[in-house]
């Protein structure tokens, strides 16, 4: 299946606007893109909290839909869950005034030549297929993080990028923050020497008590929310804890089971190792080793899978370090300021979603840097914000600041370093070959088989 021309109502054409347009209304034009009928038209795949928290129920404004009505218009959904599909599509009726078509297979959306970006907010085990599927149908996609659940996946979908041409952003927001450029910025231009260490704080995962089995909620499609993973009972119990006030396997609490997840590893550390390793550079080229110097798991395990599948089962607590190559060291914990710590041999700086400290902070007072530095660092264009960056992206042709190359590098740490918490012994690492050394186990490890009927469709 191809589109030879996804950007019909000539996307690929529209020049750019000025970036100070302002909108009156949901509406309105967008910044960047010319009129409203110009706009292209998304496909939603996965309408849960991060597609948009009002979407599961909860009042707020947290989720991507938003950000995303500002360049284009919703005009399918796919879910799962029928009442989220449905909350979905009345949201998107009351923000653009027009009901999308809704849908629980996703390949309704993949089959449709109309539709030209598809926006995936699945639970991490379905992404790369869904991703995939994508790229093959001739769509530019826009993906939560990680991409991934496997090392193997993760090369499957750089492959499919490159010969497909097709524009993937990763949702790794991050790379779109003043403080996170300024933080790279200072690095690449020399103000804290030869990097030595970087530590990313990205706190531990939750524990739950024993989850009963359960049906699964009505209209709640188990079955296929499942998917390419091993199909095993629905658990639940509810109790004034998390988004969904319950523990449960299934929707936001998937991220604290190894089936569908890797925990903190790849939920936090898809960010925060993600900017270490643009930091490093072409240090992190030559991963070497990963070592679990301490990880704490709630439950027993056994050639690396949890015995007990009745209650969360990720990494709590850890501290594991990587090696490369030059002796760079960067080091992955729970505890500490949520944040990435970068230290060289001329000084050292800290950065989270709150702030940027440091000596080298504090001398771009008197030093400041060059007036391009910020835009070097973004792929030498002007920083907007992450889905702007997506958008403008897949109209020029260009790869976005969030690529899957880049992901793919930084996601291979943090999938090496949950294998290694898993079975809770070293691993050294070819980085060129791209496969463990002297442990044919681990190695086996970097693929997952897929269950009868969900296997990867890449032709």
């Amino acid at each position: 299946m191809s589109n030879s021309t996804p950007h019909r109502r000539s996307f690929l054409q529209q020049s750019a606007i000025a970036s100070a347009a302002v909108f009156c209304s949901p509406l309105a034009m967008a910044p960047g893109f010319a009129a409203r009928n110009e706009r292209p038209r998304v496909g939603a795949i996965g309408t849960g909290s991060r597609w948009s928290v009002k979407a599961t129920g909860i009042d707020g404004p947290w989720g991507s839909a938003p950000d995303f009505l500002k360049y284009g218009d919703y005009v399918a959904l796919c879910d799962a869950d029928r009442s989220r599909r449905e909350r979905a599509a009345e949201l998107v009726k009351d923000w653009s005034g027009k009901s999308p078509s809704i849908h629980a297979d996703y390949r309704a959306i993949l089959d449709d030549p109309n539709i030209d970006l598809v926006h995936i907010s699945t639970p991490d085990h379905w992404h790369a297929k869904q991703l995939i599927e994508a790229m093959r149908a001739g769509k530019d996609v826009y993906c939560e993080k990680p991409l991934t659940l496997t090392i193997d996946e993760g090369r499957l979908v750089c492959e499919v990028c490159r010969e497909t041409g097709r524009i993937v952003q990763v949702g790794t927001q991050q790379r779109s923050e003043q403080q996170f450029l300024t933080a790279i910025a200072l690095i690449r231009a020399g103000r804290l020497g030869k990097l030595r260490n970087v530590t990313c704080s990205i706190g531990g995962a939750p524990t739950s008590p024993a989850l009963p089995v359960v049906a699964p909620p009505a209209g709640l499609d188990w079955d296929l929310w499942q998917g390419p993973v091993e199909a095993t009972d629905f658990r639940s119990l509810a109790g004034d804890y998390g988004e969904t006030k319950s523990w449960s396997r299934g929707h936001y609490e998937f991220r604290w089971w190894y089936e569908y997840s890797g925990g903190k590893l790849t939920d936090w550390g898809a960010h925060h190792v993600d900017i270490a390793t643009w930091g490093l550079g072409a240090s992190a080229d030559g991963l070497q080793s990963i070592v679990p110097e301490m990880v704490q798991h709630p439950v027993e395990f056994r050639d690396g899978m949890p015995v007990d599948r009745s209650q969360y089962n990720t990494a709590t607590a850890f501290r594991i370090r990587a090696t490369y190559a030059d002796g760079v060291q960067l080091l992955i914990r729970h505890d500490g300021d949520n944040g990435i710590l970068f230290e060289g041999t001329e000084g050292r700086i800290f950065v989270n979603r709150g702030k940027l400290t440091g000596r080298p902070v504090d001398d771009l007072a008197t030093n400041p840097l060059p007036a391009d530095a910020l835009q070097e660092v973004y792929k030498q264009r002007p920083p907007v914000d992450h889905f702007r960056n997506f958008f403008e992206s897949a109209r020029d042709r260009l790869e976005p600041v969030s690529d899957v190359f880049s992901h793919h590098r930084a996601l291979t740490t943090c999938h090496l370093a949950a294998l290694a918490a898993r079975f809770n012994r070293p691993i050294r690492w070819d980085a060129t070959t791209e496969q463990v050394q002297d442990d044919p186990q681990l190695q086996a490890q970097l693929a997952r088989p897929y269950r009868a009927g969900y296997e990867i469709e890449i032709s």
